[in-house]
């Protein structure tokens, strides 16, 4: 059973601890494979203070917090402070037998604390970037996104991208059936790409009735085997491609090409899980132009190709 120990600390707010509980420590009685085992720890077993004046209670050190397959730190007590030699030794000890690291908001701090960030891309909060960049820079930061993905290292903006980013590692180790069922349960959308940006400015449009450009989008995501060109979707809304790719960049973060990229490639999850369609087939049936393009966007968004995630997470 894989296991996962998330770190408490003094002062601290419940949210990201409790997406960590919510999402690893829940017991999982609808699948047919061994869940995680979820263990919170402190840097001193014992009493752990919460805002708003209640206490946590753990019998589990940093001991045991080195010993786990994946560790989440969800949080440093201040930005400004360095993380504690003994977090830092034990962060280096289980970075270094291969352990699994992630971090959520201000938890960067104490991997880029530790060096596990040097030479690196990492994400934190979108206010505290500019902090990350100046204590440590030889971080390569990246404050548009809401999560990074180095394999060995994971990092997260804000309180809610960690839930993005818990349910991407579900989706990595259990593959895409599991991460849309955990979602479901939690009722909250099943996939938000990391590279989606942290602030997105969406004002209330003049009239609430005024949804054209989520109709737009609805059709593409039916029509997802076809070419679609900006044009297209922008005569749908009818907008000028200017105006709809100015209004789709408000509501989304991103733009419409990159934004079908990756429905596309979340589409061909399923095929690839559940079917024994050859790849090709796969790349035309979500709407790439070749099977090449399929894989390199495949690569980009998985960190793998379409064929390793199939032999890992066939379904048959």
């Amino acid at each position: 059973m894989h296991t996962v120990a998330v770190l408490a600390y003094q002062g601290m707010s419940v949210f990201e601890t409790g997406i960590v509980t919510e999402v690893f420590g829940l017991p999982r009685p609808e699948f047919d494979f061994p869940w995680y085992a979820l263990t919170i720890c402190a840097e001193e077993p014992g009493p752990v203070r919460l805002v708003g004046g209640a206490t946590l209670h753990t019998e589990h050190g940093l001991d045991v917090f080195a010993a786990a397959d994946t560790l989440i730190v969800p949080g440093v007590p201040d930005v400004r402070d360095e993380p504690s030699p003994a977090l830092v030794a034990a962060l280096r000890r289980a970075h270094a037998r291969g352990a699994r690291i992630m971090s959520i908001c201000s938890g960067a701090f104490a991997l880029a604390g530790a060096g596990l960030l040097d030479g690196r891309r990492a994400t934190t909060h979108w206010r505290y970037a500019e902090t990350l960049r100046r204590r440590h820079p030889a971080v390569e930061v990246d404050a548009d996104v809401l999560y990074t993905d180095l394999g060995d290292v994971l990092t997260s903006a804000g309180s809610a991208a960690g839930l993005d980013l818990c349910l991407h590692v579900i989706r990595r180790d259990h593959g895409s059936k599991a991460a849309n069922l955990v979602a479901r349960r939690l009722v909250v959308q099943p996939h938000r790409d990391g590279g989606q940006a942290q602030f997105i400015e969406a004002p209330m449009p003049d009239d609430p009735a005024d949804d054209r450009l989520s109709r737009s989008m609805e059709w593409a995501l039916g029509n997802l085997a076809t070419p679609i060109a900006v044009e297209t979707l922008a005569r749908r809304a009818h907008m000028s491609e200017r105006t709809y790719l100015r209004h789709f960049a408000r509501a989304t973060g991103t733009t419409p090409i990159r934004w079908l990229i990756g429905q596309r490639v979340h589409a061909s999850l399923a095929l690839l899980e559940t079917t024994a369609t050859p790849i090709e087939e796969v790349a035309a049936a979500v709407g790439f132009e070749s099977p090449v393009t399929f894989r390199h966007h495949f690569q980009q968004a998985m960190r793998t190709s379409p064929s390793a995630y199939r032999r890992a997470f066939h379904l048959g």
